[in-house]
């Protein structure tokens, strides 16, 4: 058994974004922020929830801005800080519902990007954190093709809410059929990318691989061998410029980029619920935090 709720709260210029959370029955032992990528939503990770209720852990996830049951205009955005600071309202929300109770931040694909950029932006409040994980990060090349890339470029200051699609092969998602088939029928899905999202992406990964070596918090990125929509390669080099000690990288050889939803997802599951067990704080076994 579980409680599960959705509710509303202010990001980033008072938008009102959208989120979900799922809480375990009984004793609550962590907390696992969940940052979707470009064009999901929060209802992309049940197999996740699915894995940590019954290890008492609760989830919460939003959807971005412009993504699922947010406003604004599919896959844009006015600037980066806008997904930084709506992660950081959420983070605090959370830390007012859960006083004290660990908290560990997820980012899949662009969201990974996300929370890369939140916790090397805030330092102070990262440190909170218990750790973070990268879930197949689109952090370097990914599978958009050069001309759209070119376009967003050229058109970003000019006309930046100039709206493509990514292009992104929906096959590339995952090896399950089903999953394919849900993914195609989910009609909160977009496959929208604007000229200044573009752009502010690729500015945003560069800043992150600058200031890499700023890295202070345990660190687990997961990708697949096989990931055609955010290459594992970008994962690899941000991993090798950290050079805080508590860092894991693990490539599973022939998985494709819905890691939560790939045929191996038992095993992609399996090691980011041992991961974050070794990183619960020691506390943890002895206190109780209220729902």
């Amino acid at each position: 058994m579980f409680y599960h709720s959705e509710g509303t709260f202010k990001g980033a210029g008072k938008l009102d974004l959208y989120y979900q959370r799922w809480l375990p029955e009984g004793k609550l032992r962590a907390i696992l922020v969940i940052v979707h990528g470009l064009g999901a939503h929060s209802g992309r990770y049940g197999n996740v929830i699915e894995q940590l209720l019954p290890q008492q852990y609760a989830v919460y996830a939003l959807d971005q801005r412009g993504n699922g049951r947010s406003p604004g205009q599919r896959g844009h955005i006015n600037s980066w800080a806008e997904f930084r600071e709506d992660l950081k309202a959420f983070i605090e929300l959370i830390k007012t519902q859960h006083p004290g109770c660990p908290i560990f931040v997820m980012g899949h694909s662009l969201g990974g990007v996300v929370v890369l950029d939140y916790i090397l932006r805030h330092p102070t409040e990262a440190s909170t954190l218990q750790g973070a994980i990268a879930l197949a990060p689109a952090i370097g090349k990914v599978g958009v093709s050069k001309v759209r890339l070119l376009i967003g470029k050229l058109l970003s200051r000019i006309w930046p809410q100039f709206t493509l699609n990514t292009g992104i092969d929906l096959s590339a998602g995952s090896r399950d059929e089903k999953i394919l088939v849900a993914y195609a029928q989910d009609p909160l899905r977009h496959t929208l990318g604007t000229a200044r999202l573009a752009t502010e992406y690729f500015a945003t990964v560069a800043w992150i691989y600058s200031h890499a070596a700023d890295w202070q918090l345990p660190l687990l990125i997961l990708h697949g061998g096989a990931d055609r929509v955010a290459l594992p390669e970008g994962g690899e080099i941000f991993y090798q410029l950290v050079p805080y000690k508590d860092k894991l990288r693990v490539v599973y050889p022939e998985a494709y980029h819905e890691l939560q939803s790939d045929l191996n997802y038992q095993e992609v599951l399996a090691d980011l619920e041992n991961w974050l067990e070794q990183h619960l704080p020691d506390e943890v076994s002895k206190a109780t935090f209220s729902r």
